[in-house]
């Protein structure tokens, strides 16, 4: 059986490159992100490219019980996950300091901090058993 990676914001930038490389070297992928239509592109792209088999999970990394649930009710052959590629996140709140809106700050370290803990909380004990 080949090995299962597991990479959140796949759906562009290093979250997208990745699943390249781990497909082109056989990997079976599990690609988490917002956004449905781009992720089944992206998974029948790597499947025909490929030949490898792709789980598209639409996934919203701030959102600690989706992540749980997505990650408990994953299909058997992509239980066993052997790599984590941990990469949402985004970029706001970038003006200056008294400039800026806390909306945006909120939501950038929900995602990227939060979210990232999120989801290592959800994936590792997988990982470790």
């Amino acid at each position: 059986m080949e090995k299962v990676v597991f990479i959140t914001g796949a759906t562009s930038g290093i979250g997208k490159a990745c699943a390249y490389r781990f497909a082109e070297t056989g990997y079976r992928l599990i690609i988490a992100g917002r956004r449905l239509a781009r992720l089944q592109e992206i998974a029948v792209d790597l499947h025909k490219k490929y030949g490898v088999e792709v789980n598209s999970l639409l996934l919203d990394v701030t959102k600690r019980d989706e992540v749980n649930k997505s990650v408990q009710n994953l299909p058997p052959d992509f239980c066993k996950i052997d790599v984590l590629i941990n990469n949402a996140g985004l970029a706001l709140g970038l003006e200056a300091l008294q400039d800026g809106d806390p909306q945006q700050w909120d939501r950038m370290i929900d995602t990227n901090v939060k979210g990232l803990l999120n989801v290592s909380h959800a994936v590792m004990p997988v990982m470790i058993r």
